[in-house]
């Protein structure tokens, strides 16, 4: 079985649920059940202005009476961030675990704005 997905705010978008069956794969890989997992997607602030919408969403993952909500402004980075948190877990278990590379993230929109305000003239 696979993650169940819940969402208020019109549902996950198309790559989110292409590169799912991956991250349902490496889960089992790793000792997770999936089906033990709930991912309820949902607004994170109220939308800015009703034709833009929110800039975050509040992703809630369940598992059995636990559960922990992690803010982010789309699906991809959402899923990102749960697929490293389902693998460092394992691997702090196991110390022979390899490292993982770290990845290398694009600056975000305010970074590259703040970079360009300070060059000179």
């Amino acid at each position: 079985m696979s993650i169940t997905l819940q969402s208020t705010v019109g549902g996950f978008s198309p790559e989110f649920l292409r590169q799912l069956p991956a991250l349902e794969k490496a889960m089992v890989a790793h000792g997770l059940e999936p089906s033990q997992f709930v991912i309820s997607k949902d607004w994170a602030t109220p939308a800015a202005a009703p034709f833009i919408g929110p800039f975050f969403y509040a992703y809630t993952v369940f598992v059995g009476d636990d559960s922990f909500t992690v803010t982010e402004p789309n699906d991809i980075r959402f899923l990102d961030y749960f697929y490293d948190r389902c693998i460092s877990q394992d691997s702090q278990e196991d110390d022979a675990a390899p490292e993982l590379a770290p990845r290398l993230r694009r600056p975000g929109l305010i970074n590259r704005v703040f970079r360009w305000m300070t060059q000179p003239i």
